[in-house]
Parts: structure tokens; C-alpha cells; sequence
């Protein structure tokens, strides 16, 4: 049953004379303190905040002054207690709230500064179950739900960041804040314990191993507003969840622009891809346009990589993003710099490299001080009309997976190799993926087709423009990868009639055994995965 409303309305300035102040954040906090008292307001505190105000030569009360009753539990229990809750929630126009607030001798509390435990830095820094646990706030989120929703009253400040626009606001209002500015408050309060709270939801959800909770909650923290979305009449917002795996919410940027919607959304899948190569078996660059590959290649150095991922559809390279999975040396980045690109993304960068791309003052440089293991558990989000699917990460990786050779003819170990590597590219393609692959180098790539036959003949005529005046097209003696299995034959007889030699597929399909017929017909040697790599 809702709670009626007695409507009386919230007065537009509220003169600041006393405020509360307890943070495990103190960033800033003896200074705030000092500004704050300077204005006359009396500070009332808590354990280690009072303490670092006090040790500042600032007169604070502490809480327990309030309460008649000491801090216990370790700390746990301090702030809940009607005196401070009651200072909190009293409708000051209220005539019985007043009374109630007279008779319990209850002080209002004007303004509260409070930000909450690290729950989501001690989540992510691995410590054991205890520890987490410990550092579930449950004070400081009810002070802050209470302050934001009394807003007609109390102004609820949640991080440092906010601090010299109250002091600001105090100035420009002789020692208030407006109704206006509490609102703006206390929707950021809101915002904050409702991310805090779905970190701690996530948590128990991965450590008890529950793949779907019953309720599902996703937070973020604003990073950046951008200049708009996937289109010029799109807004859009960057907001970063605190999960620490390698990637553009993570990197540094070190130069260029501020990266765009669609930046982002391209940098991540270029640097998804290139983690799927480790790094200490071969130097693997991906260059991506529209979140697809247009060219992967590997090879003993970066610069041969580039040279050979670049090869694949040097047309759609120009305005690319570039992912490394190794240090951007000096050779890899004179290379890069000679086609326009958007983004470099890679663990790390020499001091040579960075002088060499600072002469391209708006490409855009990040680095990430490491790689997004493709084999780590996750989940990832979309949204739909009216609700989330959401899924775990595609974490399956070739190498672990056991190749089924279902023709008369095995792959050779270099078709082998390479119809591996076709593989690991194929999972990062938009569906339906073909990708034709010789030498550790993609040849030709069809994405996003509503027919794999389409997928098929695109990749392979991208594969013809790219060889120029050669003789051949270079799916000449490929391999190929499909995302999904052949529904017909048709697919791979289009491999075929572009040079393929080995073809490698999920495999499942009800016409299976009519596909393995044509493999052999034409001597193709081809392997099963069992596994499927859809990407939409």
C-alpha cells in the first residue's frame, strides 16, 4: 500500500547550520571541512573522518554526541540510531514531526557528506570472502537513501567531486542551498547506492555461481559525455562498471581526440580480437571498421603482423582501428602512421613509438598494461524493448577445443595452423562469418550477411580487389572458417570455387553428411569444432 503524502510543500532555500560528514573517501576532506565551518555551520562526524577533521585543529562533534551512544561493533553500528535517522527524515514544516523531534531532543541535520566503503575496489582487488563482506556499507547507504529522500530539506553530497560546487552554492546563497540544486543531489545519491548495490548483487551472483538471479541489476559511473552517439542525433554517455579486464574502459589515453561513441564500441572489438593471440607465440594486429575485421595478421614482429593484417583490404583499413597484442615498437608505428587511423589500442607503447605517433596529433592513443583473457568468464548485456538478455561471455577458445576431422583428407599442420587462426577471427565477425586465412593473415572476410553463401562470395571477391594485378586471388590456397555450420553445400562449393583448400565449421547441421560429400569430392579437407561462435 503507498504512503500518502500530507503535501506540504519544500521551502526553495534551506539555511546550512549543521552538516554530518562521514567518508571512507578523504579526499579533500580537511579543506571542505575548513570551508564549511567558515560559514558557520557546525560539523558532526564519525570514527575516522572526526578524527582527521579534528587532527586539523577543526572543531567537530562527534556522532556519539548526537546518539548518547558509542560507536560498537567495530564500527558497524554508529549512525543507526533515531537521533541521527530522525535528523535525517523530519518534515521541518511537519508540526508533528517538529514535536517528535522536540520531544526526543533531535537536532536537523542540514547537509550530509557521505561516501560509502570500497566495495567495489576490494571486489575487484581479489580478497578473500570475509573481507568483501566487511565492506558491504549499510550505514552510509541509509543515511544517504534518507537524506536524498528528505531533499526538501537536507542536501546529500556522495563524492569529493561535489564539493566545490556546495561551497559554491553557499557562497552565491549567503550559507543556503536551493531546492534546485538538493534535487540535483539527491538524484546522484540515488544513482550511487543503486550501483553500489548492484556491484554487490553481481558479486554474490559470481560467487555463488548463479547464472540468472531472479533480479538483475547493472551499474555504472558517468566517465564521459560524449559529443553524441552512433549518430550526430544520438546522445550518449561512457560509463565504466569497475571490472578491471583489459580494454578501452580501462586503458590510458595517452594523445589525440576524445574518443566518440563508435570509437569505443570499435576499440573494444579490436582489442577482444587481438587477445585471442598470445602474445609470447607471435606479434597479432587487428585493424577493425563498423566493429569487423577487415584485416588480422601474425607474425614474428608487430610490423610484419600489420603489414600482413593491412594486405587483407587496404581500402577499408583507412579510418580504422588499430589493436596490438604486444608494445608498440617504433617499426609497428611508422608503418601505422603512413594510413590514417583512428585509434591505436595495445598493452603498452616505447618512448620511440610515442614520439612517432605524437607527430598525428588526433590519433587517438591508448594503452592498456595488458591483454582481455579470452578464455575469462563474464557476461555480457543488451538491451531489447522493455527489458536485458543477458549472456555469458563467448569464452570458448580453439585450442581447447576438440577438432573433429570428418573427411577422407586431414589438414595439413600449416592448413591446420591456419585454419585455427581463421577460427579465432571468425568469433569476433558479425554473423553469418566467413574468413578465408593462408599464411597466419586473413585473405578475405564476409560479415553480417543474411546468407553464409553472400558471407562466402563477398569475402572471397574482397580477397580478388585486394590482389591487385596478381595473377590469383589470394584465397588461392586458403583455409576457411565459418562461424556456423554450412546449412548446404552451396557455402563451401563457394569456398572451393575461390581456391579454399580446408575448411573449418561448427558442424551440425542436418545435411552434414551432404557437405562432407562435397568436401571430399573436391579433396577439401575439413574440421568440426562442436562449437558455434554467433555474433549479432
Amino acid at each position: 500500500m503507498a504512503v500518502a503524502s500530507k503535501r506540504i510543500p519544500a521551502p526553495d532555500l534551506v539555511q546550512v547550520r549543521r552538516a554530518l560528514l562521514s567518508v571512507s573517501d578523504k579526499t579533500g576532506l580537511v579543506d571542505f571541512a575548513r570551508a564549511l565551518t567558515h560559514f558557520g555551520i557546525e560539523l558532526v562526524s564519525t570514527g575516522g573522518t572526526a578524527k582527521e577533521i579534528a587532527a586539523a585543529g577543526i572543531a567537530v562533534r562527534d556522532v556519539s554526541d548526537l546518539t548518547g551512544f558509542p560507536e560498537i561493533m567495530d564500527g558497524r553500528v554508529k549512525t543507526l540510531h533515531p537521533a541521527v535517522h530522525g535528523a535525517l527524515l523530519s518534515v521541518r514544516d511537519d508540526p508533528e514531526h517538529v514535536a517528535a523531534m522536540r520531544a526526543n531532543g533531535i537536532e536537523p541535520i542540514d547537509l550530509v557528506v557521505v561516501n560509502l566503503y570500497p566495495f567495489e575496489e576490494v571486489r575487484q582487488s581479489g580478497a578473500d570472502y570475509p573481507s568483501v563482506v566487511e565492506n558491504i556499507d549499510i550505514g552510509g547507504p541509509a543515511m544517504v537513501r534518507a537524506s536524498a529522500k528528505n531533499h526538501a530539506y537536507v542536501a546529500m553530497v556522495t563524492e569529493p567531486d561535489d564539493y566545490a560546487a556546495v561551497l559554491n552554492a553557499l557562497e552565491l546563497n549567503t550559507g543556503s542551498l536551493t531546492l534546485e540544486f538538493r534535487k540535483k543531489l539527491a538524484a546522484k545519491a540515488f544513482s550511487r547506492t543503486a550501483a553500489y548495490d548492484a556491484a554487490i548483487s553481481q558479486w554474490f551472483a559470481e560467487t555463488l555461481e548463479v547464472e540468472h538471479p531472479a533480479w538483475r541489476a547493472f551499474g555504472g559511473r558517468l566517465e564521459t559525455v560524449m559529443r553524441y552517439g552512433e549518430n550526430p542525433h544520438q546522445s550518449a554517455g561512457f560509463y565504466v562498471t569497475g571490472d578491471k579486464r583489459p580494454g578501452v574502459a580501462t586503458a590510458r589515453q595517452l594523445q589525440g581526440k576524445q574518443l566518440s561513441y563508435n570509437n569505443i564500441n570499435d576499440t573494444d572489438a579490436a582489442f577482444e580480437l587481438v587477445g585471442e593471440f598470445d602474445p609470447a607465440r607471435s606479434a597479432a594486429v587487428a585493424i577493425i571498421k563498423h566493429a569487423n575485421p577487415c584485416g588480422v595478421g601474425v607474425g614474428g614482429s608487430l610490423r610484419e603482423a600489420y603489414a600482413k593484417a593491412l594486405a587483407c583490404d587496404p581500402v577499408s583499413a583507412f579510418g580504422g582501428i588499430v589493436a596490438l597484442n604486444r608494445l608498440l615498437d617504433a617499426e609497428a608505428a611508422e608503418e601505422i602512421v603512413k594510413t590514417f587511423t583512428e585509434v591505436i589500442i595495445a598493452p603498452e607503447a616505447s618512448e620511440e613509438a610515442l614520439a612517432i605517433i605524437a607527430a598525428k596529433k588526433n590519433l587517438r592513443l591508448l594503452v592498456t598494461g595488458g591483454l582481455p583473457d579470452p578464455a575469462s568468464a563474464g557476461v555480457t548485456v543488451k538491451s531489447v524493448a522493455g527489458g536485458l538478455l543477458v549472456q555469458s561471455r563467448d569464452n570458448a577458445v580453439v585450442d581447447a577445443l576438440d577438432l573433429k576431422v570428418v573427411t577422407k583428407r586431414a589438414p595439413s599442420e600449416a592448413e591446420l595452423a591456419d585454419l585455427r587462426f581463421a577460427f579465432r577471427v571468425a568469433k569476433h565477425v558479425k554473423s553469418n562469418a566467413i574468413v578465408y586465412a593462408k599464411d597466419g593473415a586473413t585473405v578475405g572476410i564476409g560479415a553480417g550477411q543474411m546468407s553464409r553463401v553472400d558471407s562466402s562470395r563477398i569475402a572471397a571477391r574482397k580477397a580478388l580487389d585486394a590482389a591487385g594485378g596478381l595473377a590469383e586471388p589470394l584465397t588461392k590456397g586458403s583455409v576457411v572458417a565459418s562461424d556456423a555450420f554450412f546449412p548446404f553445400a552451396d557455402g563451401l562449393l563457394a569456398a572451393v570455387e575461390a581456391g579454399a583448400t580446408a575448411v573449418i565449421q561448427p558442424g551440425g547441421s542436418m545435411r552434414d553428411d551432404d557437405v562432407i560429400a562435397a568436401a571430399d569430392a573436391h579433396g577439401i579437407a575439413m574440421v568440426f569444432t562442436g562449437v558455434r561462435h554467433f555474433r549479432h
